[in-house]
């Protein structure tokens, strides 16, 4: 059971890895620090997919993570 969560968590974790990356692209070194001239936008299309299922992976390793951890011991 143990070898099957670890799969799904590192499956999950290439998954976020590769969003993650994908949401970082055209963001420049100012606008990582919060910079003034950054301007609030909503997400459409693509980029609302790509959020939502970011959140979606993050909870999915989460839950996983911890039902490890139950197990393990």
């Amino acid at each position: 059971m143990t070898i099957y969560l670890n799969i799904i968590q590192i499956i999950v974790s290439i998954g976020l890895i590769i969003l993650l990356m994908l949401q970082s692209k055209g963001s420049g070194l100012s606008r990582m620090f919060g910079s003034e001239a950054s301007v609030y936008r909503t997400r459409r299309g693509v980029e609302r997919t790509v959020f939502n299922l970011t959140i979606a992976l993050i909870v999915i390793f989460v839950v996983a993570s911890v039902v490890s951890a139950l197990v393990g011991r």
